[in-house]
């Protein structure tokens, strides 16, 4: 495999990106993992990087993007966060990637189980982290089809999740006008995703894409 030259990046547009993202799930679910020579990559990346995505995952050590879309050296920004939350800072780093590295597409990335969901499902207070969880909370009060309403219900903490990936894609578009003004000229694509980390599947919310 190849590593990405600005050349190979401007030849991709946001829908080769997320098919590009799709196939290499696809390696990962079957454990077809393409070969690469990584210390080439990280000698070949040492005078620059082109990325073609930028995902917000969670801090899960489950969720390695790079791992689970099967991708090499310079192909991804990663920005990782529990419970894949947007703050001035992650806005910041995805207008970096998408505006000056010229990242085709952003992916906002949940994943089942997620800790900080179960956390925000049964209001857990605890230092900093009362904080963080306070981020996801709208998701919860959003999620109004479920009566047993903490983290012992996996189908309320599965439905909030998916909430909480949706939210932050428009979250992306409502705060950042350089990338919602991108969106709309085509120029990137974003999209939301779940992670299943028991089978490894990535499932792309196809009604939160836009740009493509």
């Amino acid at each position: 495999m190849k590593t990405l030259t600005k050349e190979m990046q401007q030849a991709i547009s946001p829908k080769m990106a997320l098919d590009l993202l799709e196939q290499g799930n696809q390696r990962f679910i079957n454990n077809l993992k393409v070969n690469r020579n990584l210390l080439q990559q990280a000698n070949e990346t040492s005078d620059g990087q082109h990325p073609f995505a930028v995902v917000l995952s969670c801090i899960d050590s489950r969720t390695s993007v790079e791992i689970i879309f099967d991708q090499g050296l310079g192909d991804v920004f990663s920005v990782r966060i529990a419970g894949n939350i947007v703050n001035e800072d992650i806005l910041g780093s995805m207008e970096f990637g998408c505006k000056v590295a010229g990242s085709k597409i952003i992916v906002v990335l949940g994943h089942s189980k997620c800790g900080a969901v179960k956390g925000a499902c049964d209001h857990v207070e605890m230092g900093h982290l009362t904080t963080l969880l306070k981020k996801i909370e709208p998701a919860v009060n959003d999620e109004k089809t479920e009566t047993l309403r903490n983290s012992s219900n996996d189908s309320f903490v599965a439905k909030v999740t998916e909430i909480n990936v949706k939210r932050a894609v428009q979250e992306v578009l409502d705060r950042s006008p350089i990338l919602n003004e991108m969106v709309k000229k085509g120029e990137i694509g974003i999209i939301g995703a779940n992670h299943n980390i028991e089978t490894g599947e990535v499932t792309f919310l196809n009604d939160t894409l836009k740009g493509i």
